[in-house]
Order: structure tokens, then sequence, then C-alpha cells
């Protein structure tokens, strides 16, 4: 579990044979989870400088190919803060940035989305873009709109992204919750 609050931006060194290394500061070990771009990964191996991390076809599959420089967030442990929203690490899908506008001191960027994660984004609702928390500002039938503030900008990739660039998409699970249960009371008659 993560909270889409990036900790630090990492440099990838290497990605070879499903093997990805990331220069990091993080106080990680073995067998911790981190969020890379959005994407919860399990740390396999690492010294002081780098962390390594196996990235199976599935995951490959099903998120975008990692940039040089990517997001990088420690699992929440109990007790830390929870400042963003509740984050798995489970990308639903890649979207595509449309255009990243300055916006005063910070910037709003539109996100072209596919409709399976369209479905749950909601105006002032969460969504995870890279594994970063935001909220959604504006909406319609392609994608949706988040402002960043010059924090966002400047202490994760986002500021850096274009209009073209794929980003891993994260919809709120509370959304995905509500409509499994709406479903299933309806599937029941109501009474379930």
């Amino acid at each position: 579990m993560f909270t889409g609050l990036v900790r630090e931006v990492g440099r990838v060194v290497s990605f070879e044979g499903g093997r990805l290394r990331v220069e990091s500061s993080l106080a990680a070990a073995i067998g911790d989870s981190v969020a890379i771009d959005g994407v919860c990964l399990t740390v396999v191996d690492g010294d002081r400088q780098t962390l390594a991390f196996d990235v199976v076809p599935e995951t490959q599959a099903r998120t975008k190919p990692f940039a040089a420089e990517v997001n990088l967030e420690p699992a929440l442990r109990a007790g830390d803060p929870l400042g963003g929203h509740y984050v798995q690490g489970h990308v639903d899908g890649v979207g595509a940035v449309r255009s990243a506008t300055p916006e005063g001191e910070g910037a709003r960027i539109w996100v072209d989305a596919p409709g399976s994660v369209l479905r749950y984004c909601v105006e002032k609702g969460s969504i995870a873009v890279d594994g970063v928390s935001l909220t959604v500002a504006e909406l319609d039938e392609e994608g949706f709109a988040v402002a960043l503030v010059p924090h966002t900008l400047a202490a994760t990739t986002l500021g850096r992204r274009l209009a073209g660039d794929p980003v891993n998409l994260e919809a709120d699970v509370l959304a995905k919750y509500v409509e499994r249960l709406v479903g299933l009371r309806s599937f029941h008659g109501g009474d379930g």
C-alpha cells in the first residue's frame, strides 16, 4: 500500500532480462515493496546506491516502459501519515499526456485515458499518475486534467512530461469497490 506521495526521483541504471536497477537513496531491504512510477515492485538486490527489481512479463505488458527517471515511493508503514490517497501500485492502464500547460506557478496536465480507467474518474476525486496522488480537476470524454502545484513539478517526473508521453494510471480503489458492491447488490436483488 502506498499514498502516492513520491519520496524521490531515481535514475534507471539498467533494465536487462527483466531486471530493473535504479539509482536511489531509499533505505530499502530485500523483500521491501517500492512503487516505481506507480508500479509496486519488490526489492531483490541493492546496495547504498542502487536497488534492483525483477519485472515479470505481466507487469511489462500492463505498464509503460521505464523512462530514464522514475518516481519512487516506499510502501506505507503502520503509523506513517496518509497524505495522498490509498494507492496499491496496481496499474489499471496506460494513458498519454494530451497537453502540459503552465498555469500560474504550477501546470495543468491533460491525460487521455482508457475507458477502463476513465469510468472511475470524478471531478475532485483521486487518481494516481506515474504513482503520484493527484486530484481530478476536469473531465471530458477522452480523459482528465490535473492541476500540479510547484512542489509536485519539482519533486516528481511529472513536470518533465510532454504531449504524447505515456503515463501509468491507477484509479481510486474505493471507486472500484463501490462499483463492485453496487453490482453485487443489484445481482442479488438488493438484499445481498
